[in-house]
């Protein structure tokens, strides 16, 4: 019998087949369901439910009571705070299945979604974007973006880093933390070449 190379508390359970990658640790209480896909080095916190056909890139961190249901696609270094949500049907009814349905989310590298914020199905969430804790996503989000509030609006960028940038001129950013900079061309953030 082959050895794992990543570890599960006793507590939790994990639906055969499912792929784990090395250096993993899933937590108190967990559920990994069928299919699931999760990379090398990622932290499943306590009470989190990772649905069937979920795909986890590597170094993802899912913190305590998060459900991340059918749809979800989360990249390298994704970041999942405490309690936030997921959904994954437009119209939900407990009287009608609509697994047929399930719209597709895509978290892309870097992100970080804060504790209790929503993500409404069917969206992509930018590279290195930062969503505040309890906001709404509603529509996709671009790369850097800072997202607040409800329904989330755009307040600004953030740099890799995850500090907030400061605007240096008209389309040019700089992150007074690591000094890194960025430039706005066609209403997209990048780092300045």
């Amino acid at each position: 019998m082959e050895e794992k190379k990543y570890f599960v508390h006793e507590s939790s359970y994990i639906d055969e087949p499912c792929q784990i990658g090395e250096g993993t640790k899933i937590w108190h209480f967990s559920h990994i369901m069928k299919n699931a896909i999760i990379g090398k080095n990622c932290n499943i916190g306590q009470n989190v439910v990772i649905s069937p056909d979920v795909v986890l890139g590597n170094n993802v961190k899912v913190q305590n009571n998060v459900s991340v249901y059918t749809g979800v696609i989360c990249e390298d270094d994704v970041f999942l705070g405490p309690s936030c949500v997921f959904t994954n049907v437009i119209n939900p009814r407990s009287f009608i299945e609509r697994k047929s349905e399930y719209k597709k989310t895509i978290v892309k590298k870097g992100a970080t979604i804060g504790a209790n914020a929503t993500i409404v199905c069917g969206h992509v969430i930018g590279r290195y974007a930062l969503i505040g804790a309890g906001s709404v996503v509603t529509k996709d989000v671009p790369d850097y973006a800072l997202v607040v509030g409800n329904p989330g609006k755009i307040i600004g960028y953030v740099c890799e880093c995850g500090n907030r940038l400061e605007k240096k001129k008209d389309v040019q950013y700089r992150c007074n933390s690591c000094g890194k900079e960025y430039e706005l061309i066609n209403e997209n953030l990048s780092p300045k070449e």
